[in-house]
């Protein structure tokens, strides 16, 4: 039996089901497959697929594993090592947008240079990876493995410390496009209200404007959504109406009941807008990659 391991990352890893499934259709692997794909969705009638396994009967499927096929994460890796297993492992790429960066590049390397585990850098040599892993002899696993663990932890967390926009990537792309869209927002609400339109029309064409703008840049940059447009794009649009709400009552409270500068109106308004449409947008409308 086979086990393929994808770990709890909030991020699909396809191109490694995609492999495997290529050298069972091939002919390749004949042993039954069993995945834990964590957060990738992915269907095969080759493989049974399951999302989260209990620890218990996970164990016991590393027990009759007689190959295990793994992400670069080091606790997946070192749970096979200690059961002496054959381990081919494969790194998430950033640039496939299967992790934030590359450090399980290096958490393989470091495993496969002490003779632990075989690395898959070429997703289509895959099959020949299979054949090699059958005369591999894998080093057992001894205590200072796990100081070597610790070593490659501490430098994941270096790496992070030093490029820390990674752990928040999201929150921070979502505060440039949000900011890019309170600009838009603000600028039209500005050349209507010199055009001597409304204040209030003005605010509804200049929501109107910023919604689109927010949407294209939210679906493809800060959410990297998957889902389907019209869907999303119908819940977002929904979702923002109820933003306007608010907008539409903070400006009226600021501007007709205190008497505040309605530009200045504007711009609080869509401090307050901004951190209501970023809850709304990742909990209920966009579906991550």
């Amino acid at each position: 039996m086979i086990l393929v391991v994808l770990g709890t990352q909030d991020k699909e890893f396809r191109r490694l089901l995609e492999a495997v499934d290529k050298e069972i259709e091939k002919g390749n692997i004949k042993d039954k497959v069993i995945v834990q794909a964590g957060q990738t969705k992915y269907e095969s009638k080759n493989m049974e697929i399951f999302d989260l396994i209990p620890a218990p009967e996970f164990d016991k499927l590393l027990d009759k594993a007689d190959i295990v096929i793994t992400h670069g994460g080091a606790g997946s890796i070192l749970s096979a090592i200690k059961k002496g297993k054959k381990i081919i492992a494969a790194a998430r790429l950033s640039k496939y947008k299967e992790h934030h960066n590359d450090h399980q590049r290096q958490i393989i390397k470091e495993f496969a240079d002490q003779g632990y585990i075989l690395e898959l850098k070429d997703f289509n040599k895959l099959g020949k990876m299979l054949e090699k892993v059958k005369s591999f002899k894998p080093k057992k696993f001894v205590s200072n493995t796990n100081n070597m663990v610790k070593l490659l932890e501490n430098y994941i967390e270096d790496t992070n410390h030093k490029s820390w926009f990674n752990k928040y990537y999201e929150v921070l792309s979502y505060l440039f496009f949000g900011g890019c869209t309170t600009l838009v927002n603000i600028l039209t609400f500005w050349v209507m209200r010199l055009l001597k339109v409304g204040v209030y029309t003005s605010n509804v064409v200049a929501w109107i404007i910023s919604v689109l703008f927010a949407f294209i840049t939210n679906k493809l940059f800060v959410f990297e959504s998957k889902g389907n447009a019209l869907k999303e794009g119908i819940s977002f649009f929904l979702f923002r109406l109820l933003s306007l709400v608010f907008d539409m009552g903070i400006m009226y409270l600021l501007i007709d009941v205190f008497k505040w500068n309605d530009l200045l109106s504007k711009v609080l308004a869509n401090i307050f807008v901004i951190i209501i449409n970023y809850v709304f947008s990742k909990l209920f409308i966009f579906k991550k990659r």
